[in-house]
């Protein structure tokens, strides 16, 4: 048999006895849960627990199936294939041509395993699995019992281990370069896009990873929650706000910071009411406390204030790798999730004002048995330039 080179610049994140560690605590919530099974498509989750990013898994559902006492089996389209083996640690991979291939070559691997009249958790609550794909297998497992498992693989992944930690700060790092560049690009003129090659640039020059840009706005765009980059110029004092995260090892460090070019009343007014929030919400953080006291927290300050409209979302939400993921916790009102130590979690604290416009800061924050631990070194007052 021919030897298969490596492919340069491909490779699991980690070892692979670290995706083996998250399986096994994975298969212990399964057993916790009382499943025989579980079928893992949300992308995010499967990048955690096998290294591959399920970029290919556009096209159809990439099932990872996590079954007790053996190992794990990846279902993938045959032409992603190469990019499976390259990019994960999973040694058994089954393949599908098409679309229409897919749910008799996932229900035949179900079958095989011993699961047709199992109780077999689904992500039916994430992304990257659709209702007609769950269709499609239950018809040809009709006795298949269909478990909601959305948040099972989430409530793994919140809590870290050292690597994963060591990974985010490394992240954090590369998100403080980020915001750095920002504040020392701010002048009269530049647009969102000159911003954005400034950023990347300053990101590559310090050995980092393409950072993950979601959002630049300037002035009238600066009342946009998320923007496309636009060849947008900022103006005199008109504000500008940017949210950003480095990665490191699929790991992200997330960071909102916002700032002015001159003077922006509107602006001001909300930067410091964000400020005194996002305090109190990370005061309110340690083991022990729900998700939704610590969103009640912050909640609180802005609705005793002159704006207490002005918070319209939720105060924070579980991150690391990837950024976010549907069904993982969220610091929400009447949330009952308890925290842990170790968690990572992201506050991003945006106030809207009378005028439409929105300004705000974050925090990624490590939860630890004395509170919460700051990852970013950037301060978050409001930047004037």
């Amino acid at each position: 048999m021919t030897a298969i080179k490596a492919i340069p610049f491909t490779g699991a994140p980690f070892p692979k006895a670290e995706y083996e560690r998250r399986q096994k605590k994975v298969l212990e919530a399964v057993a916790r849960d009382d499943l025989d099974a579980l079928v893992v498509t949300a992308h995010g989750h499967l990048r955690y627990l096998s290294g591959y990013d399920g970029m290919g898994a556009y096209f159809m559902p990439f099932p990872l199936i996590l079954v007790p006492g053996r190992a794990p089996i990846y279902v993938v389209r045959e032409y992603e294939l190469t990019g499976v083996r390259a990019e994960s640690c999973i040694d058994e991979i089954v393949c599908y041509a098409e679309q229409p291939d897919f749910a008799n070559v996932c229900a035949d691997v179900l079958r095989r395993l011993g699961l047709a009249n199992r109780r077999v958790g689904f992500e039916l609550g994430c992304w990257n699995l659709a209702p007609a794909d769950v269709i499609a297998l239950q018809s040809r497992l009709p006795d298949m019992k269909v478990t909601d498992a959305s948040r099972l693989v989430s409530s793994v992944m919140a809590v870290k281990n050292e690597l994963e930690i060591n990974a985010m700060r490394e992240a954090m790092a590369m998100t403080d370069v980020a915001v750095r560049a920002f504040q020392q690009s701010l002048r009269e003129g530049i647009t969102e896009i000159e911003m954005a090659a400034a950023i990347q640039g300053a990101v590559r020059n310090a050995g980092g990873d393409e950072a993950r840009l979601v959002s630049i706005g300037f002035g009238e765009r600066a009342k946009l929650p998320h923007t496309k980059l636009a060849r947008h110029p900022i103006r005199a004092d008109e504000p500008a706000m940017v949210e950003i995260g480095g990665m490191k090892q699929g790991y992200v460090g997330p960071l909102v910071r916002s700032a002015v070019l001159g003077r922006h009343a509107e602006t001001e007014i909300l930067h410091a009411l964000s400020v005194e929030a996002l305090d109190a919400a990370i005061a309110a953080i340690k083991p022990g406390v729900t998700a939704g006291e610590v969103d009640k927290a912050a909640r609180k300050v802005v609705e005793r204030s002159l704006r207490p409209q002005a918070l319209n979302h939720r105060v924070g939400y579980q991150t690391g790798a990837p950024w976010n993921e549907r069904g993982n916790m969220s610091l929400e009102p009447g949330a009952i999730d308890v925290l842990q130590a170790d968690m990572t979690v992201h506050m991003p604290v945006i106030l809207i004002g009378e005028e439409g416009y929105m300004s705000g800061c974050s925090e990624t924050v490590l939860v630890t048995e004395r509170g919460a631990e700051i990852l970013s070194s950037t301060p978050r007052t409001l930047y004037r330039a």
